[in-house]
């Protein structure tokens, strides 16, 4: 029986309070991202009945597993169909990879001649056909995540929580375990919600996104949607993304020395009659382009930089991050990012800094209303 599972959750801890909303459909696959001490993990752990409700309700279909502060409910989390996967495997070390699948259909109520049966096709299903007599220790670090996976997935959830478990993988390894994740939620139409820091997991595994930051949701909505217009600087980091918050009046948008022209067609309507709006600039960093600015100083720059025209302004580097493309430079007021080849960097001398006169194309921004982009976080608390 396919149920909706449905969330409201407040946490209150010492300095850190987590205030969230969720509900996912059977089947859905939800991904749930933030920075570090945003309250994911927190999550995770009201939803399996690890962490308990200072206020709120969470319940599977009719069923009710928590609820506080009156009346008081809390479902074990062994009664509540809810699997808890993360980083670590824990595996059962003196079991082998076969009996530790099997384990967990033996404890959903399976016979023995079954639950090995049953082991054997999840053996095969995660890749892993011929190893099921070695133990943990025998296995790597992927492949003991292929078995924990397997474990979790044979006991047919009503759902599946994933603390980010792709955390402590190589990149290669966290690629085939990602594929085999999107692979066999899929074909189980299991109920999942992924907590992540990697935008790659959100793309690859679920159809909705769901931000936290400071224990509240600041966005939600499709992936796609959310990371192609991010409410805050935190998703567009994750995106890959600028996003500079500033203010659209009569055809033009402005944060300080920044200026872009509006068209006509564009933009908000009380905008072209003059009244401000407040508006966030999006672009990629591969959209603006960087040169040295007319002086070697910041205040030399500022004498003999000519005024600053619609789609350029003068910035200062403020450090240099290295990309598997090249280099990402990062400037300040506002504070962009710039994407430039190491030959270049080489070649511009750039380090902290050094004044540089930054270029975008207005055909390359994306405006994006400020309070449009926070109402789009949906049921979380505002």
């Amino acid at each position: 029986m396919t149920r909706v599972l449905e969330a409201r959750v407040v946490v209150d801890r010492p300095g850190f309070r987590l205030e969230a909303e969720l509900a996912v459909k059977p089947g859905e696959v939800i991904a749930v991202m933030g920075p570090s001490g945003a309250g994911k993990s927190t999550l995770l752990g009201v939803l399996a009945g690890l962490v308990g409700l200072d206020e709120g309700k969470v319940s599977l279909g009719d069923s009710v597993l928590d609820e506080a502060p009156r009346p008081r409910v809390r479902i074990a989390p062994s009664a509540r169909g809810i699997v808890l996967l993360g980083q670590d495997p824990r595996l059962f070390p003196h079991l082998s990879a076969h009996a530790n699948i099997a384990f967990g259909l033996r404890a959903r109520g399976a016979g023995k001649t079954a639950a090995l049966a049953e082991a054997d096709d999840w053996l095969w299903r995660v890749g892993l056909d011929g190893m099921g007599a070695r133990r943990p220790a025998e296995l790597s670090g992927g492949q003991q995540q292929r078995v924990a996976l397997a474990r979790a997935l044979a006991t047919s959830p009503a759902v599946l929580l994933l603390d980010e478990p792709l955390a402590s993988l190589d990149p290669e390894t966290a690629g085939d375990i990602r594929a085999l994740l999107h692979d066999q939620l899929a074909v189980t139409h299991t109920t999942a919600i992924v907590a992540t820091h990697d935008a790659v997991d959100a793309v690859s595994l679920a159809q909705r996104l769901v931000v936290l930051e400071g224990g509240r949701v600041t966005q939600t909505g499709g992936v796609r949607d959310v990371l192609g217009g991010p409410a805050t600087r935190f998703v567009a980091a994750v995106a890959g993304l600028n996003r500079v918050e500033g203010t659209a009046r009569a055809g033009r948008w402005t944060r300080g020395g920044m200026t872009l022209r509006i068209p006509p067609a564009g933009g908000d309507a009380a905008s072209d009659q003059g009244s401000p709006v407040e508006t966030a600039a999006v672009f990629r960093p591969s959209a603006v382009r960087l040169d040295r600015a007319e002086a070697e100083t910041w205040t030399g720059a500022l004498r003999l930089s000519p005024p600053d025209a619609a789609g350029e302004w003068l910035a200062r580097v403020t450090r240099l991050e290295q990309t598997p493309a090249g280099v990402r430079v990062r400037t300040a007021d506002p504070d962009v990012a710039v994407d430039v080849s190491a030959d270049r960097v080489a070649e511009l001398a750039l380090a902290p800094g050094v004044p540089v006169r930054l270029r975008v194309d207005p055909a390359d921004v994306r405006l994006v209303a400020i309070a449009d982009a926070a109402g789009s976080a949906g049921p979380g608390p505002g």
